[in-house]
């Protein structure tokens, strides 16, 4: 199942800058992790912002809700979810 998922990172100004440079290395590290294995598709900032635009390819929202609240950014951020599927109109049969 294909999700797209708008995520707003609103990190408290007053955290220790140490934490918050732990938190963004972790984080890297685990969404790397998870589009080699193919799970997070797609990832793209949004200019201006501390924010992204995701597409996620998981079997269950509940496999998508277990991995939005395993990063480690996740109590910080604002999250937008909408579940995918092909439009009848589109001239491909795959995602490309």
């Amino acid at each position: 199942m294909l999700y797209h998922v708008r995520m707003d990172v609103l990190i408290p100004t007053d955290m220790d800058a140490d934490k918050v440079n732990e938190l963004k290395a972790t984080e890297k590290a685990l969404s790397q992790k998870l589009q080699e294995q193919g799970k997070w598709r797609h990832i793209w900032r949004i200019a201006g912002q501390y924010s992204n635009f995701s597409i996620f390819d998981v079997e269950s929202n509940e496999e998508l809700h277990d991995i939005m609240m395993s990063l480690p950014l996740y109590p910080y951020m604002k999250v937008e979810v909408t579940p995918l599927l092909r439009h009848p109109s589109s001239v491909r049969s795959d995602d490309s």
